[in-house]
């Protein structure tokens, strides 16, 4: 390994210590960490064909129950694109023996990661639930499989196919948002299965009518074309009789038919530029590849890693930390079930020609095509594929945990242990296999988008349609027949905390320490005392370029080194902010604990802030800072912190912060900052992990017990009384957006040390959860919205309540006024009721095991305790919490503390179509241009010399 020593001139002498040799300690052999990776598992299949998986896991007493149907968009066919996502949406929408949204009685149970979603292969449903409700939630998977076309009526379509409108305006309306459909249009054609993307398009969905969808369903969602994981705390025994009382006397469907899919070839290259709302030039180049099961996948999938995926990857080595091109660049392969997509993306730094760097993304493909990956990149990737799955396998359940993992082989490729060989075909990978692979393929004609910024051209998905109006049901909804109803819960286990322990190292550090040993990791994280509050008054962004940079190069390592030096140990290092902290936080198999913690200390104590990383970076963030100017999300969130915090230190929370301030950082102001927020006597250190606590205090204070304060440390300021607000509208003017953010926020003078759980357990009814009023009324009865809340946003010394909404244009102010009516009956007329009073608690209650199953919940719980000085038992005692709250509290509660007369709003959308909506709300309305937002016109990017092979 070649180390590049960087100039320390101007460092205090205070902020260097001897180097801690993170890089001479071998990590442990990849093969070491594959075989810690194991789900074992059994399975059984009923009469009808429903193929059960159950996987015992007794960290938790929980089941996670998933149900993968074999039924996704490449199944549609024309004219019916969107059917397999608009069902997964009515799937939830009640069933014959469960009317009413699927939701309620999962939450009274407590039912955590529950969701679905829908891909080109597959549409699945899961919930994790206390092994006590497991019975109930396999009766209502099996009445939404074995029971549902009786309840799906016109208006409940309307409803849904709105709903489902809506999210895809929220996505095309991102920066970049309609990407995705000039790629898959681009690649495949139109009238093969991958043609099309799951969202669908407008018109297909409007066309879709009531015996449409009856028939998809009849299709597609029989027990025979299903496969059901139960994986937690259960077993085959326990739950064999369980899945044939629910599921055994649904008759079997028909089984979906698998398509013809070749990987198509283009004749030529093509290229594409597309106009967007971007703040920066994207280029993607795209090929059509084989998908997951063939023997190239492992192949592609290192090769693209090696080249776009990794920190230290050859793209980013040199587009970005050498030559300077880019902002930002990737490259990986995404394996569907029958074919897959090899991508190279870059964002274009703003002033340099997106031609050059075009050129550049052909020349270092072609090396790579031509020499292929080293044997120490195979290794850096083989080691953070292992880390990653031991980390996501901690989970029993969600989006990615050890039944997505069984239930996907079991689908896709017969075999629920196929993740045993998805592990092994990458560790086999070597230089040869991985560069005849991508020679095969990618040496093919390339589809190449480039995006550039203007106004968007016109297409279908954009014009946004009268409002459907939910018509009166077309049929009564069948009335449930099955015995017996919706089961009962059993006797639940409550939450079992793991016991939190304090130590110090030897300067003092405090170290905050909780043993998890379901997995062989170790999470760390090192806690400032800073965050935006401690950012520069008038030098906003200071804090984010300062972490950007401590991670671009240490005093012995350079940023290439410092990256490959933890991709060798299947590490993950990264920094963060919120209000009131900033982090360094670590995860890591703990067979690679002691040199990860060296780099750990390295980067935290050494940062070298070498002038060119830091003139690199600032660049960096100042194309952030515009494109963030871009996004509706980043424009509202600007103006509404601004409104409402700006005469605290919150209100420095900015995004990226200031360009014109951010665009003069020195190297100097780094250091300054760095010396005083980012220093042992501001420091706190939480760990989780499976090693005893002896040991790892060892191990951090060989990193930082020796590490001590020089120089005034930095001092927070937050006033005593504050500047009365005016409620107003602020419209941020976004040209042509199709759908409008709305943002609220008021001030309520809490602050999170308060006994926050009365104020969020009766924010639960109002805008805490999904069935929430403010959700319920904008999704589920308008369907305006794809989603709509409120909270009390905590932090140490503030907790203002804020509400958000992605509303259709043309319901911009009706939505407002819909929410104006909610949150004020709430608090007056129509309070919390007895209904969901028992809602809030009991689910609540319920929760707290799910809630808490991995290592990385626990270790935020550890965090906000502190921070909002709770004791460290907190969460195992909170049970006695909830029981002692009472429905006349909570309605007292928080109707002394939110008034929607004191709101301040922020509507991000198209003036034109909105500030007359807005102008009868009886509000100023003052509008102000997206350029505005930030001081802008947006500051030029520095300029740096692009060095162009």
């Amino acid at each position: 390994m070649s180390l590049k020593l960087l100039a320390l001139a101007g460092v205090a002498t205070a902020a260097l210590v001897a180097p801690v040799g993170a890089q001479v300690a071998k990590p442990a052999p990849v093969a070491t960490l594959v075989t810690s990776v194991d789900i074992p598992y059994q399975q059984f299949t009923l009469k009808n064909g429903l193929r059960v998986i159950v996987h015992t896991d007794r960290k938790a007493p929980v089941v996670a129950v998933s149900v993968w149907y074999d039924v996704g968009s490449k199944h549609e066919p024309q004219g019916r694109t969107g059917f397999a996502h608009l069902f997964e949406h009515l799937m939830f929408n009640g069933s014959e023996n469960a009317p009413g949204d699927f939701f309620a009685p999962l939450k009274e149970v407590g039912a955590t990661d529950f969701n679905g979603t829908t891909s080109f292969d597959r549409t699945n449903y899961f919930e994790t639930v206390p092994a006590a409700a497991l019975e109930r939630a396999l009766f209502l998977e099996s009445d939404r499989m074995g029971h549902l076309t009786g309840a799906i009526t016109q208006g409940v379509l309307d409803e849904q196919r709105g709903v489902v409108q809506n999210e895809k305006r929220q996505g095309d309306n991102q920066p970049y948002g309609l990407v995705q459909y000039k790629l898959f249009g681009g690649l495949f054609p139109a009238d093969t299965p991958y043609g099309h993307t799951p969202i669908g398009s407008m018109a297909d969905l409007d066309r879709a009518s009531l015996a449409d969808v009856k028939d998809w369903f009849r299709s597609h969602y029989g027990p025979n074309n299903a496969v059901l994981v139960l994986a937690g705390d259960v077993d085959a025994a326990t739950a064999k009789p369980l899945v044939e009382k629910y599921f055994g006397d649904i008759k079997t469907g028909p089984k979906s038919v698998l398509p013809t899919v070749t990987v198509p070839t283009l004749a030529a290259p093509v290229n594409e530029v597309m106009k967007d709302r971007v703040a920066a030039v994207m280029i993607t180049k795209n090929w059509a590849v084989p998908g997951m099961l063939d023997p190239d996948a492992a192949a592609l999938d290192v090769g693209g890693t090696v080249l776009g995926g990794l920190a230290s990857s050859r793209l980013d080595n040199a587009l970005v930390r050498k030559e300077k091109l880019a902002v930002n660049v990737s490259a990986g392969y995404s394996d569907m079930a029958q074919i897959g997509m090899f991508t190279i993306r870059a964002i274009v730094r703003p002033g340099v020609d997106p031609a050059v760097v075009s050129k550049r993304l052909d020349e270092i493909l072609a090396d790579f095509l031509k020499t292929g990956p080293t044997a120490d990149e195979i290794q850096r990737v083989q080691t953070q594929a292992v880390a990653g799955r031991i980390r996501g396998y901690e989970s029993v359940g969600g989006f990615g945990g050890k039944a997505v993992a069984l239930a996907g082989g079991a689908l896709y490729a017969n075999d629920p242990g196929r993740y045993k060989k998805e592990l092994a075909a990458i560790a086999a990978q070597t230089p040869a296999s991985v560069k005849a692979a991508a020679t095969r393929w990618l040496t093919r004609p390339a589809y190449t988008l480039t995006v550039v910024d203007g106004e968007r051209d016109k297409y279908e998905e954009a014009v946004v349609p009268p409002a459907v109006a939910v018509k009166p049901a077309a049929e009564t909804p069948v009335k449930g027949t099955r015995a017996g109803g919706i089961p009962a819960v059993g006797t639940l286990t409550g939450l079992a905390f793991p016991a939190v322990e304090r130590a110090r190292l030897s300067n003092g550090i405090e170290l905050v320490y909780a043993r998890r040993d379901a997995v062989p990791i170790t999470q760390a994280v090192l806690s400032f005392d800073a965050g935006y509050a401690a950012d520069v008054a008038d030098k906003l962004g200071t804090q984010q370029l300062t972490l950007s940079v401590m991670d671009e190069g240490t005093r012995t390592l350079d940023g290439i080194a410092l990256a490959e030096a933890r991709e060798r140990l299947g590490a993950s290092i990264g920094t963060g902010t919120s209000l009131d902290r900033t982090t360094l936080s670590m995860s890591v198999p703990s067979a690679n604990l002691t040199p990860a913690v060296a780099l750990f200390a390295d980067i935290a104590r050494n940062p070298a802030f070498a002038d060119e990383e830091v003139g690199r970076v600032r660049n960096q963030q100042l194309a952030g800072i515009q494109q963030e100017l871009t996004s509706p999300q980043g424009l509202g969130n600007r103006v509404i912190g601004k409104l409402i915090n700006g005469d605290t230190p919150y209100g420095k929370a900015m995004g990226g912060g200031d360009p014109k301030a951010v665009a003069a950082l020195t190297r100097a102001d780094l250091i300054a900052f760095q010396q005083a927020w980012l220093r042992p006597d501001k420091a706190k250190i939480f760990v989780v992990s499976d090693r005893p606590l002896a040991e790892v205090r060892a191990v951090l204070d060989r990193g930082f017990g020796d590490w001590t304060a020089q120089g005034p440390a930095g001092v927070k300021s937050f006033p005593t009384t504050r500047t009365p607000l005016t409620p107003k509208i602020v419209l941020v003017d976004r040209p042509n957006s199709p759908q409008s953010l709305i943002l609220a926020g008021q001030r309520t003078g809490l602050k999170g040390s308060d006994d926050m759980l009365v104020f969020n357990t009766a924010n639960d009814a109002l805008g805490g959860s999904f069935l929430s009023r403010i959700n319920m009324d904008l999704r589920e009865e308008k369907h305006w919205s794809y989603g709509a809340g409120g909270r009390f946003q905590t932090a140490a010394f503030d907790a203002p309540y804020g509400i958000s909404a992605g509303v259709q244009a043309d319901k911009t102010g009706p939505s407002i006024t819909a929410l104006q009516q909610d949150v004020t009956q709430f608090v007056t007329t129509k309070p919390m009721t007895q209904t969901e009073f028992g809602l809030a608690i009991d689910g609540g209650i319920r929760a707290l095991p799910g809630s808490f199953e991995t290592s990385g919940a626990v270790l935020g719980a550890m965090q906000q305790n502190d921070l909002l000085k709770r004791p460290d038992d907190y969460y195992a005692t909170i049970t006695r919490r909830y029981g002692a709250l009472t429905l006349p509290q909570l309605n007292t509660a928080i109707a002394g503390v939110i008034d929607v007369k004191k709101f301040t709003w922020v509507v991000v959308g198209d003036a034109k179509t909105v500030k007359p909506q807005l102008d009868s709300l009886g509000l100023p309305v003052e509008v102000v241009s997206a350029a505005s937002v930030a001081g802008l016109p947006v500051v030029p990017v520095t300029p740096l010399a692009a060095k162009a092979k």
